[in-house]
């Protein structure tokens, strides 16, 4: 018997809306005052006002060594040909001369905000508690500079860490991708530009409510239009940023959109996780379908009622630690940690 794979272009949703999944009584209390605070307004002339106001969350370097428990390095490198020069921030384990597993991370920002500092502190909680070096790579961002400009950005640095394994005190063959949201995307895009390019070799892949689909037509997107934190109009000006016109359209790289892939075999290993009243859940469950059904291996975690970012945004609610929990676990056997 034959089995077909799922279509890498599903049909866009045509039926009614159903009213979307609630809120954990937790987390909607956390997003009613985080709200208080974010933009309302997602469109590319606002841009510079989201950039502003995630400035002043950029953790500094001292936040980063966490008493000296880590030496922090920033450092300019190669960037894809013809190219500028990327940084890459490096927060290794203090006083560790073996050479360690490292998490390469990439930040989110719907692929128009952020900066290599973003997102990091998770990492780094991976790092205390595993023996991880913390690579994360800053990219150019759209629409300045549209696909492919941040996942080459991505790609050239990976390659210089692999290759320059030895003097970071990193193990090259133990080498984990992971990002969250937009960083998330760009980790999955990653993944099988180096599995097409017979570039470096990944272990694992962490995918954290991950923006995998420019079509933006899933229902958890139509559920969730005007709710939460990154809702259809947000991500329809994250896409367009990145994609221009081409976003949505048919001939649309899966190294821009993963979800477009046709081909989801010889991936790493995958931990996904998405909130279950967020735009990204429809997308990040079928991604997650598909690798089992190309016979690969993934977690899948769909937190109830989590909306996007929860983890970061209410970082004490009880979903919030049982997701941390569970990718710590993810992490630990796929280490042997």
């Amino acid at each position: 018997m034959t089995v077909e794979p799922t279509p890498a272009t599903p049909p866009a949703h045509t039926g009614p809306v159903r009213p979307p999944p609630p809120f954990d009584p937790e987390l909607a209390a956390a997003l009613e005052l985080v709200a208080e605070f974010l933009p309302t307004t997602f469109t590319l002339e606002a841009i510079p006002q989201l950039r502003e106001g995630a400035s002043p969350m950029r953790p500094s370097d001292e936040d980063l060594r966490r008493g000296g428990a880590f030496e922090v390095e920033e450092r300019s490198v190669p960037g894809p040909e013809g190219d500028p020069d990327i940084s890459l921030l490096i927060c290794r384990p203090a006083g560790v001369s073996a050479p360690l597993p490292a998490v390469y991370y990439i930040h989110g920002g719907g692929m128009v905000v952020g900066d290599n500092r973003m997102g990091v502190p998770e990492a780094l909680g991976w790092a205390a508690e595993l023996g991880l070096v913390v690579v994360s790579v800053e990219y150019r961002l759209a629409p300045e500079h549209p696909h492919p400009a941040p996942v080459e950005d991505c790609y050239a640095g990976l390659v210089w860490t692999a290759k320059n394994a030895d003097q970071l005190g990193i193990d090259p063959e133990r080498v984990i991708v992971a990002g969250g949201s937009a960083g998330g995307g760009l980790a999955a895009a990653l993944a099988l530009l180096a599995r097409d390019r017979g570039g470096p070799e990944l272990i694992g892949q962490v995918l954290m409510c991950p923006m995998l689909d420019d079509r933006n037509e899933s229902v958890s997107a139509h559920q969730m239009a005007g709710l939460g934190l990154w809702d259809r109009t947000a991500n329809a000006m994250g896409w367009g940023a990145l994609l221009g016109e081409a976003s949505g359209g048919p001939d649309v790289s899966p190294y821009a959109a993963p979800a477009r892939a046709t081909d989801l075999s010889g991936l790493p290993p995958a931990y996904i996780d998405v909130g279950s009243a967020e735009t990204f859940r429809e997308e990040d469950v079928a991604y997650a379908t598909r690798l089992w059904e190309a016979g690969g291996r993934a977690e899948l975690h769909v937190w109830p009622g989590g909306f996007h970012g929860f983890e970061a945004f209410a970082p004490q609610a009880q979903l919030s630690q049982d997701s941390r929990a569970a990718k710590l676990r993810w992490l630990r056997r796929l280490l042997g940690a």
